[in-house]
């Protein structure tokens, strides 16, 4: 990788460390629950009108969410998809692999995720895998690691070149905030699945996650798909950024349809309705 122009540099550590000092005393700017709403149901429906372009135009989009655990990657695609119809744009939060898939070549299991004419696939982490858990936790081999970083940015080119959009989007979270929303998951009932033993173990090893973040970077943030960092310690404003950011990366028209006259309900001329008493209804608990 000795020609490649992305290469790390890694600066001054006492500047580097002033740097991260002063953003952690630096207020974090809010958004009040109105603000954001509004926001956010404006940006939905540009949602739309961009999900019924990318279906008219047989576009193929793939975007990946990746970042620290607890940084709102989660929230941001539920935004995102909510409104959408499940048809045109899915998502692909993979499993551990099969021990047959841990077989496969690396990528093959991530490539029949892979969008076709006229879809938009979110991948709710991806093959990045390698280059963060599976590098850090010592799931791979130093050799399967360091293959992962030369293919991985010959692997994108060659989807650019097949036609497909890729965007990738890295979530930042600081310490602090990501212990908060550790410790809100551990004390909520329904929150408390998402956090794993993997997400602890993340906890002891933030600066090995670190590391392997910087030399991934150093590596496949290319030019052809490069990463867009997400700085997430507000949930909200995150949410804003990066559907922003994600309608800004296609250009698309509006092609909602005309307003649609809905026809007169069928007569119902000899038709009788079985009695009610042979239906089994739910219970009205509430």
């Amino acid at each position: 990788m000795g020609n490649n122009k992305h290469k790390y540099r890694r600066g001054n550590p006492k500047s580097d460390k002033k740097r991260r000092a002063a953003d952690r005393e630096a207020p974090k700017r809010t958004i009040s629950t109105k603000d954001y709403e509004k926001a956010l149901a404006k940006l939905q429906i540009e949602l739309v009108k961009l999900q019924e372009w990318i279906r008219h135009e047989k576009l193929k989009v793939v975007v990946i969410f990746e970042g620290r655990d607890a940084a709102g990657k989660g929230g941001s695609i539920k935004r995102i998809t909510e409104c959408l119809n499940p048809r045109v744009v899915k998502v692909a939060a993979l499993p551990a692999p099969t021990e047959r898939e841990s077989t496969q070549w690396y990528f093959q299991r991530y490539v029949q995720h892979l969008p076709a004419a006229g879809e938009m696939v979110l991948f709710d982490r991806s093959w990045y895998n390698r280059a963060g858990v599976e590098k850090v936790m010592g799931f791979c081999t130093e050799e399967e690691h360091a293959e992962f970083l030369r293919s991985c940015p010959e692997f994108e080119r060659m989807l650019v070149r097949s036609g497909i959009i890729l965007i990738k989007y890295w979530f930042s979270v600081s310490n602090e905030e990501q212990e908060r929303r550790f410790q809100k998951r551990i004390h909520h009932p329904t929150k408390r699945w998402k956090l794993s033993p993997m997400d602890l173990e993340s906890r002891s090893r933030w600066v090995e996650y670190s590391i392997a973040k910087d030399e991934m970077f150093a590596h496949t943030d290319i030019k052809q798909a490069p990463w867009y960092v997400v700085d997430g310690d507000v949930k909200k404003r995150a949410r804003l950024n990066v559907i922003s950011h994600l309608l800004s990366m296609i250009p698309y028209e509006d092609l909602t349809p005309e307003p649609i006259e809905l026809p007169p309900r069928q007569e119902e001329i000899g038709y009788v309705r079985p009695p009610l008493s042979e239906q089994t209804f739910v219970p009205e608990v509430y």
